[in-house]
């Protein structure tokens, strides 16, 4: 029998590793894709190739993007600071679009492919306010999806399939290790050194901690010096 093939989204992180390692755990093969988009944190482009391979992608793609060029975002723009303390309403550190644009180009990989699902980790428990990480936008482009590309009108059915959505952290990191995932090899840091050492400050940082403690088990993290780890 031919196994189905996914493309995932994968940054580097704990949520979208978490996402890979469920759908090679539903039998898909998958195609991993991440993007330079000219993030400040672009240590995650190695994390993510590192998770790609442990995960057992068949290919990664990285995709260059340039969305410093529109800017209004503290993880496009170094003028903007990644803020240290939470704060209400939508955070600075929304990249205007991104997971449509992200989701498009995996969209047309997949197209490609002959896939027809793809994968991604948003998660609407402990997702940090962003609009495009809600099931409802999720259902939205899902729908677009299947209007815009030729699958979608010779009736083969594209899913965007979000399986982290309604799972707190804790939840998320204990199914991961319960499918063997190495969390010691993600980078979830907005402001991470070239080593993929946290700050442990940022809001990813805080809720990334939280996530290990809820779950019960120790926090892999590497920390920059004097970075707070509790």
């Amino acid at each position: 029998m031919i196994a189905p093939k996914a493309v995932v989204l994968v940054s580097g992180g704990l949520d979208s590793t978490t996402a890979l390692a469920i759908a090679r755990n539903k039998g898909y093969d998958c195609y991993t894709i991440s993007f330079d988009y000219g993030q400040r944190h672009r240590t995650e482009l190695a994390a993510a190739e590192r998770t790609a391979r442990q995960g057992g992608s068949l290919e990664h793609k990285v995709i260059t993007l340039d969305l410093q060029a529109i800017g209004g975002s503290a993880l496009t723009d170094s003028a903007i600071d990644v803020p240290e303390t939470e704060g209400e309403g939508i955070p600075v550190t929304y990249v205007p679009a991104r997971n449509t644009i992200f989701l498009s180009i995996a969209l047309g990989w997949a197209e490609v492919l002959g896939a027809f699902d793809i994968f991604i980790g948003v998660n609407a428990v402990d997702y940090s306010g962003y609009p495009d990480c809600r099931p409802e936008y999720v259902s939205a482009y899902e729908a677009m999806a299947n209007l815009a590309t030729r699958a979608g009108v010779e009736g083969r059915r594209l899913q965007i399939r979000a399986p982290l959505m309604h799972w707190s952290k804790g939840e998320i990191i204990q199914r991961g290790l319960a499918l063997g995932v190495d969390y010691s090899l993600t980078v979830s840091c907005y402001q991470a050194n070239e080593a993929g050492e946290a700050c442990g400050r940022c809001d990813s940082c805080r809720l990334r901690r939280a996530g290990f403690a809820e779950a019960g088990v120790e926090d892999p993290t590497r920390y920059q010096m004097g970075a707070s780890r509790g």
